[in-house]
């Protein structure tokens, strides 16, 4: 198949799961054309089969802001004339569906252009729900071929929230097991944390909505109870505040700051466990991608987390803002070096079973194949 994908390009859950399924799909013989304004992050080396397309927005004086949701229309229209693709995978509503449901109009007359979109969270939890959003991002949900969502938690929500009519595959997030295994971080432990630290992980864009601030009360209380060490990769709007709070707490030498990395793969297997006290998440993402390497997560039990995260058995889960409870958490699993690696070898056999890309990149070929037998 030809397939265009469209995402947010930066550091957030949505891209990383739209790059990371065209990147197995091109593995798998398929023509992955992704387009957007820049490209994606995790797109770090040429790959067979994979194209990029950059969106361009010309910036007019009488437009106050710039119609990029037009111009991705006309390019994934470009795109998939001038490549002859097969369909569009969109990945995050609003304006992505939107955008190829006018690309699909355009080439009306020519030919059929299907499109499939995969709803992440926010474009539905935060931004579709905003009322001048909500008519357009049902609208767009319901012209789509076919929908998916990361988990069950945001299946129904969508069904709720927007009295969509139409059947919501879920199809959840992936990872690749081959790439993400403790091994893969092997000698990089101790530029970090000497043999008798603990260390603590977090993964995340830095939004409001992952309470980064959390995370380092967290790691305060634990360092109090043991020799620990935390590292926080990636970056956001919330940065500047935890780095405040980690000089206050006088913390520094106790805390890295990465910043954004590229093979996050490489990192997490140096952990012993991750912290992702999120007001909300999808799916957790983050957490499945420690799971692999062996690094079980203390998270909230919100949105999809149940769905990923067995309490006790892969990892915690607690209320959100309890820093408490999720500290008590850490330190009891930090403290038992036979039950930690335990948990962290059922984290990752539970990864192996349910969230491999081995398992999940055929159903989304399978919906594509459905989506087609239909055209």
């Amino acid at each position: 198949m030809k397939i265009g994908i469209t995402c947010y390009p930066t550091y957030g859950g949505s891209g990383v799961v739209a790059t990371e399924l065209g990147i197995e799909l091109a593995t798998r013989g398929h023509e992955v054309h992704f387009i957007s304004y820049s490209q994606p992050f995790r797109l770090t080396e040429p790959q067979a089969n994979i194209y990029f397309h950059e969106v361009t927005v010309t910036d007019y004086p009488l437009f106050q802001y710039p119609p990029y949701d037009l111009a991705l229309a006309s390019k994934m229209a470009g795109v998939a004339e001038n490549y002859d693709l097969d369909l569009l995978h969109v990945h995050y509503a609003i304006p992505h569906s939107v955008s190829a449901l006018l690309a699909r109009q355009m080439l009306a007359k020519r030919r059929r252009l299907p499109f499939v979109t995969t709803l992440h969270g926010t474009d539905i939890t935060l931004v579709g729900l905003d009322r001048s959003y909500l008519p357009i991002t049902r609208f767009s949900i319901e012209e789509s071929d076919a929908v998916s969502a990361i988990s069950r938690d945001l299946r129904e929500k969508t069904l709720a929230a927007f009295e969509i009519e139409r059947p919501i595959d879920v199809i959840y997030n992936f990872v690749n097991c081959d790439l993400y295994r403790r091994e893969a971080a092997a000698g990089a432990r101790a530029q970090y944390a000497r043999e008798d630290e603990r260390v603590l992980v977090h993964l995340s864009n830095f939004r409001p909505v992952k309470r980064v601030l959390d995370v380092v009360e967290i790691f305060d209380r634990v360092r109090q109870a043991m020799p620990a060490k935390l590292v926080l990769i990636g970056d956001g709007p919330d940065r500047s505040s935890a780095e405040y709070l980690v000089r206050r707490k006088k913390l520094a030498e106790k805390v890295y700051f990465l910043g954004k990395k590229d093979h996050v793969h490489e990192l997490l297997g140096i952990a012993d466990l991750m912290l992702m006290p999120s007001e909300m998440e999808s799916f957790g993402l983050a957490a499945l991608e420690g799971m692999a390497c062996e690094v079980p997560a203390v998270a909230t039990a919100v949105g999809g987390v149940p769905e990923l995260i067995e309490d006790g058995v892969t990892g915690f889960l607690a209320p959100v803002g309890d820093v408490g409870t999720m500290a008590a958490c850490a330190v009891e699993i930090l403290s038992d070096e036979a039950r930690l690696r335990e948990m962290g070898r059922r984290a990752r056999a539970d990864a192996q079973a349910r969230f491999c890309a081995s398992h999940i990149v055929p159903q989304y070929e399978a919906l594509y194949e459905r989506v087609l037998s239909r055209s």
